[in-house]
């Protein structure tokens, strides 16, 4: 019989070295009897090589290393799925990951492992015939069989070769429960590196034996599932087990025992039904050379079909990649359970369109159209004292005094009323683009886009109403809630256009363009015309100058029409450039409000969707081999 020494582990089994060991003697390897077996024959002189080795290499012995190799495809999976779980640990809770995280554990584990055997683990009803399956596999009484129920109480091991010691650790196997088949058995070379594992029932009435069951169906490379002609169709297997690993179908044997008790064409009727009860759950048939389950009917009692599944548990152990399907298989699970916390509906985003009525929701709140619509007025007011006549100038200054404190008094607020609604609008904005953003989204990612919105959107109405004022040397700032400088704009120069905020007023005049000094000139004429024109009529009245009415008039007439007519000119060329100045202001005070609300609620919100198509990019690569990296 062959056994495996490891040499080397540290290089990926390349150390691995095949000898050949005489055995002697016809009893098999029971555990504990066994070596007090080998000690007693040691005493007597006997030399090691007629001393039977012991199965359970509790020597020290270093394990065989990963079977997982740099070439296979699940590597790349389990990295992404490290990656997955790591970038979702602030979004996702604990329980959405622990599957996930148990997946990366056990694979971890098995990578620790010997990559030479391959752990099958035989399971079923009470009275299926597990125990003596198990037995006509190994070749030996090793397992109990008997009409008690139930008659397995704990996992029994047995294996082909050394080093599976372990593994049969991890699986919690204690050492007087692990076994050695009878040596000289023609198959003893198709099954080098099997580990057979006979568990308790998974109906027994002990829960604690259910557990056990549950425990190590997690660990083992491949299952083999007993079922008998009374209970293969008990929903308790079905639903329990063979529905939820439908996915593990490629490292399934599913067995239809005890046909020596169906007459004639019954088996053919029942092995038929049970094909179509594991295609109602969910679990691809390996039938036609196509991957899948392996179901056959064989007689543990008989010995009927026992040859066949021997030989394909053989071509199966040695083909050696059981343990990679295996959690290929877990990886695939797992992924499936994820996939509702990953991937969204449609393609979620933050579109232009979402930006733009975003922007426009908040130019409506800070009063952008209000605010150019003033500094046009403004422009106009100051082209009306510029180009106005003396006379209606001294009219306005009169106004402005007669109204005590009208010349040191400060910008009005704005009505609590009008503030209340601005803060709404920006509210409903703040909304209205986080739906948006969240549309489609999975809904821990949904939750994190909107409290990312909601979170930057804190002290923003705030922050707007400074942006709607006018600060000292017409520069437009706009800080957030406790004085930060987050929304900071240099978007207004000294001396540039800045409309009115609510109640605002313009922090300087307007520039003046270069024919106001022309027409300031003409008024002046005209005034001095009107001057001129009214000393020469006095001088004649009053006997000074020669009687002539006509010239005169029509000089100070002269100045009269051409003081408004000046004024009415300047007021027309003033307004094309009153109304682009206005135009300017509404859009520098739209775009300080954008990229206000851009730096606060958009930029996190972008962050989050980032964040987002990250992981789907690395669960995407969890699932990319999930059918071909088998």
């Amino acid at each position: 019989m062959t056994a495996v020494t490891d040499e080397n582990p540290g290089q990926g089994g390349t150390g691995e070295q095949l000898s050949d060991t005489s055995r002697s003697g016809t009893g098999w390897d029971d555990g504990l009897i066994a070596r007090r077996a080998q000690a007693d024959r040691k005493e007597a002189g006997q030399t090691p090589d007629e001393v039977p080795e012991d199965e359970d290499e509790d020597d020290g012995r270093p394990q065989v290393e990963a079977y997982v190799d740099s070439g296979s495809p699940l590597r790349p999976r389990l990295d992404a799925l490290r990656e997955l779980v790591g970038l979702s640990r602030a979004r996702l809770d604990r329980a959405a990951l622990a599957e996930a995280g148990r997946v990366l554990d056990e694979a971890a584990a098995r990578q620790r492992l010997s990559s030479r055997h391959t752990v099958v683990a035989i399971a079923g009803a009470s009275g299926s015939g597990k125990s003596a399956l198990f037995n006509a596999l190994a070749g030996a009484q090793l397992s109990e069989t008997g009409l008690r129920r139930p008659t397995t109480s704990s996992p029994l091991a047995c294996s082909w070769t050394d080093g599976a010691a372990g593994l049969l650790d991890r699986l919690a196997v204690p050492g007087r429960l692990r076994r050695r088949p009878t040596p000289g058995a023609a198959a003893d070379e198709a099954l080098q590196g099997l580990v057979l594992v006979d568990l308790p029932d998974h109906d027994s009435a002990a829960k604690g034996h259910r557990d056990q069951v549950d425990r190590v169906l997690a660990l083992v490379d491949a299952v083999i599932w007993v079922v008998d002609p009374e209970k293969y169709a008990d929903a308790a297997l079905h639903e329990r087990y063979l529905r939820p690993l439908a996915g593990h179908a490629e490292v399934t044997f599913v067995v239809l025992n005890q046909i020596d008790r169906l007459p004639g064409e019954a088996a053919d009727q029942v092995l038929d039904d049970l094909r179509r009860l594991l295609d109602e759950d969910g679990m691809a048939l390996g039938e036609h050379g196509e991957p899948g389950a392996t179901v056959l009917p064989l007689s543990a009692l008989t010995g009927e079909g026992v040859g066949e599944l021997r030989e394909l548990l053989g071509r199966f152990v040695q083909d050696r990649t059981a343990a990679t399907r295996r959690l290929s298989a877990d990886v695939d699970a797992a992924a499936a359970r994820l996939r509702p916390v990953y991937v969204a509906e449609g393609r979620p985003g933050l579109g232009e369109r979402a930006r733009e009525e975003f922007t426009d929701r908040l130019a409506e709140a800070v009063g952008a159209a209000a605010a150019g619509q003033a500094a046009e007025r403004e422009w106009r007011r100051n082209a009306g004292r510029a180009c106005g006549t003396p006379w209606l100038r001294l009219w306005r200054w009169y106004e402005t005094a007669r109204q005590p404190g009208s010349r040191d008094r400060a910008p009005l607020a704005a009505p609590p009323e009008e503030r209340l609604t601005a803060r709404q609008r920006v509210e409903q904005a703040v909304r209205t683009v986080a739906d948006d953003a969240a549309a489609g989204l999975p809904g821990p990612w949904a939750q994190a886009v909107r409290e990312a919105a909601v979170h930057g959107a804190k002290g923003l109405p705030d922050a707007l109403d400074e942006l709607a004022g006018r600060v000292t040397g017409g520069e437009t700032a706009a800080r957030g809630a406790g004085g930060g400088a987050v929304c900071a704009t240099a978007s207004e120069p000294a001396g540039g256009p800045a409309g009115e905020g609510r109640g605002g007023r313009a922090a300087g005049r307007p520039p003046r363009p270069a024919w106001w000094p022309a027409a300031v000139l003409a008024q002046v004429a005209m005034t001095l015309l009107q001057i001129f024109g009214g000393l020469w009529l006095a001088g004649q009245i009053i006997g000074v100058l020669e009687p002539g009415l006509l010239t005169p008039a029509l000089v100070m007439l002269g100045g009269i029409v051409g003081g408004p007519l000046v004024e009415w000119s300047c007021a027309a060329a003033a307004r094309g450039p009153a109304r682009r100045y206005g135009q300017e202001a509404e859009r520098r005070l739209r775009e300080a409000a954008a990229a206000c609300g851009r730096a606060r609620v958009l930029d996190p919100v972008a962050a989050e969707l980032m964040r987002y198509r990250e992981v789907r990019e690395r669960y995407v690569a969890v699932t990319e081999f999930s059918t071909t990296g088998r």
